[in-house]
């Protein structure tokens, strides 16, 4: 178990590279706009937006890679990416080299959403799974205080801070890519590449008492009963997709990225002072961290579906909450509170539920194919909301906004009862035998 624990370990850090490298830009926001004078629409759309389009294109495409190179190398170019990506970024002298950087470590972050959670599920005992996955969300969150702080004490260095910014980035980068070059290939992906004797191999590693043929077998057969050339639209994968598309769906109309982005300025429409900014992203991160921390912990004791159930009613509570403050324009720490409530909510359900139940629901052969679709499915919205929030706040108002989360997070509710399946505890190749139709 030490040897899976370390390498879960390793292989999370590209979701601490995922957090930093999505937070670390806000440092350098304004600084960057004095410098290039943008445009505010130029300096949205390409300056700060560039690594999330990058984002988007790396998990539509990344099913490709995982699948057909393996974990393993597709790990390691991840690493690659990110390295490029923040040296990059810090040696720009103009704002398209700097989108463009930015663009190749938005790729790595797509990319390391699909390649990370899918090799830790493919080493994973049933019982240790959700916890082992839930690594990637806790380094992500861990990803995210860590570039606060980091912007924050590189602050002071005067016009080239941002560059400091960004470009720290490239030192663990390439310890995780030195680390992943240490970790065996999946088991799993050598079987369905029919390279059995070095599965076997791995195998032996990850438990030397497990009687190895017996598990090769189990593997092997799940695998015949999957035809090669499939895809993950035709009809008896019907739902597993469903499940990826309304898992990635809820997590984005809970208004979570909405609120990551705008936390400043969602306190400053419920009447609070610019001051409460920098208190907000710290809190903000540390209750994200506490909150996710708690969940990973209780995912494989109480299971997928009751951390959800405990999400939905905190988004729901708090939303409403939040939603009542601005239309009777409650004053003073009550907005805060909520959203603080908020986070808690998503951090210890969706958060810490959504990268493992993806991981867990499609087969081995079509595993990086079903997550690729669950994680564009996740970015395209996580692209999209934050973006007409602005316009939204200023047309209907930030209540109906938030009215409207709350009202999708009831939805949520009723699809965990009614149709979401527990996962705690099951093997990968049973869970494909329940869930293909």
């Amino acid at each position: 178990m030490n040897k899976i624990l370390i390498w879960s370990i390793t292989v999370a850090l590209a979701g601490f590279l995922f957090g930093f490298d999505t937070v670390v830009i806000s440092g350098a926001d304004k600084q960057l706009q004095a410098l290039w004078q943008s445009s505010d629409s130029f300096h949205g759309w390409v300056v700060i937006s560039s690594a999330l389009w990058g984002t988007v294109l790396g998990a539509l495409f990344a099913g490709f890679p995982t699948n057909k190179f393996g974990r393993k190398n597709t790990l390691i170019w991840i690493g690659i990416l990110f390295s490029v990506s923040a040296i990059g970024s810090a040696l720009a002298n103009d704002p398209i080299t700097f989108a463009i950087f930015r663009f190749i470590g938005g790729i790595g972050v797509g990319v390391s959403t699909i390649a990370a959670p899918a090799y830790i599920s493919e080493i994973s005992p049933a019982d240790k799974r959700g916890k082992l996955v839930g690594f990637y969300q806790f380094s992500l969150v861990f990803g995210i205080l860590i570039a606060f702080l980091s912007n924050y004490m590189l602050s002071g260095l005067g016009e080239n801070a941002w560059r400091w910014m960004v470009g720290v980035e490239g030192i663990p980068a390439v310890i995780y890519t030195l680390f992943v070059l240490t970790v065996p290939k999946s088991p799993r992906w050598l079987i369905t590449q029919g390279r059995i004797d070095e599965a076997k191999k791995v195998l032996r590693l990850i438990d030397p008492d497990q009687d190895v043929d017996a598990v090769v077998d189990i593997i092997q057969q799940d695998d015949k009963n999957n035809v090669k050339g499939e895809s993950i639209f035709m009809k008896k994968y019907r739902f597993p997709l469903m499940l990826a598309f309304l898992i990635a769906f809820f997590n984005q109309v809970s208004g979570i990225n909405a609120f990551l982005y705008y936390a400043p300025r969602i306190f400053e429409e419920a009447g609070l002072g610019e001051s409460t900014a920098l208190l907000s992203s710290v809190g903000i991160g540390v209750t994200n961290m506490l909150f996710t921390l708690l969940g990973i912990n209780l995912i494989d004791k109480l299971g997928r579906k009751q951390l959800m159930y405990i999400g939905s009613v905190g988004y729901i509570v708090s939303l409403s909450l939040v939603a009542c403050a601005f239309f009777f324009q409650w004053e003073g720490m009550a907005v805060p509170i909520f959203l603080f409530i908020f986070i808690a909510a998503h951090a210890i359900g969706q958060g810490s539920v959504i990268w493992v139940f993806i991981s867990e629901i499609f087969p081995n052969h079509l595993r990086g194919s079903g997550q690729a679709f669950g994680c564009s499915v996740h970015w395209i919205l996580a692209a999209a909301i934050p973006a007409a929030v602005p316009f939204l706040f200023s047309t209907i108002g930030a209540g109906t906004v938030f009215l409207f989360f709350a009202v999708m997070m009831v939805l949520q509710l009723l699809w965990v009862h009614f149709i979401m399946p527990e996962t705690k505890g099951v093997s990968l190749e049973e869970l494909s035998k329940k869930l293909i139709k």
